[in-house]
């Protein structure tokens, strides 16, 4: 089948690419296309991790001589046919109780990249039609990336095949990035409640003429004398002639009863 080279690889999905109106649409999945029992067949398999982190799995033969085949899952479908009519297109073609039930096209784009559109009729009788893009993984093109490059060629001890392996690297990618991203957050929360404490504890040691209210905004300065002062009075009120020696910034008592500074 020279024709079925061209499919022949391993494809990622492009998510943002693609267009669903039946069925769960896959935030991530990869899908497979290799040559079996000597050139005769293709082995089509798929897996993929839906928005609502559930992983699918699928795989079936095809062989693309327009023969139509009694298929495997008999509840998908009874029989099978698929062909290639052209290097850049193989269509495969779903059959149940004599009535189609899925057409399923893949293109070869201008591009490189792999459209495979789904048609076909939901358990209420609707038609839809489902599109995805993929891209070419160049780790495990059947062939060099470049004209330098050493021919690279699955072998059956060189393949890991787990329907779940997919789904696996995406999920703990995934929770290693919220980890992350959480330790990030309280790294930073921590900061910020450092800060507060340090300026609470000036504060609370400089000099109070009234009762600081919570929510209101006061102004702290150093004093001549390297103590500090907490004033109603704003640097511009002062106008550059206030008893202090710098303005350190303007603050705010929060409900717990720490100071937060703040810009005005």
């Amino acid at each position: 089948m020279v024709q079925a080279y061209n499919f022949l690889a391993s494809w990622q999905l492009f998510p943002e690419k693609c267009s669903f109106e039946h069925g769960l649409a896959p935030k991530s999945g990869n899908y497979k296309i290799e040559s079996i029992n000597n050139g005769h067949a293709l082995l089509i398999s798929s897996n993929w991790v839906s928005i609502e982190n559930e992983a699918f799995y699928t795989q079936h033969e095809v062989v693309p001589d327009a023969t139509l085949r009694a298929f495997e899952n008999q509840i998908l479908a009874d029989s099978i046919l698929s062909e290639i009519p052209n290097a850049s297109t193989l269509v495969t073609r779903f059959v149940k109780e004599e009535k189609t039930v899925l057409d399923v096209t893949h293109e070869i784009l201008a591009n490189g990249y792999l459209k495979i559109t789904q048609k076909g009729t939901t358990p209420s009788g609707d038609a839809f039609t489902n599109t995805e893009i993929y891209h070419k993984q160049l780790s495990v093109m059947p062939y060099a990336a470049s004209a330098a490059g050493v021919a690279i060629r699955p072998t059956k001890e060189g393949v890991i095949k787990h329907k779940a392996l997919w789904a696996m690297e995406e999920q703990t990618n995934m929770q290693l990035d919220q980890i992350k991203q959480q330790i990030e957050l309280l790294a930073k929360q921590a900061q910020e409640i450092r800060k507060r404490k340090e300026l609470s504890l000036m504060i609370y040691e400089a000099k109070l003429g009234f009762k600081p209210q919570i929510g209101h905004t006061y102004h702290l300065y150093e004093k001549n004398d390297g103590n500090h002062m907490l004033s109603l009075v704003s640097p511009q009120e002062w106008g550059g002639n206030g008893p202090f020696k710098q303005f350190i910034s303007s603050v705010r008592l929060l409900a717990d009863h720490t100071w937060v500074e703040i810009s005005e």
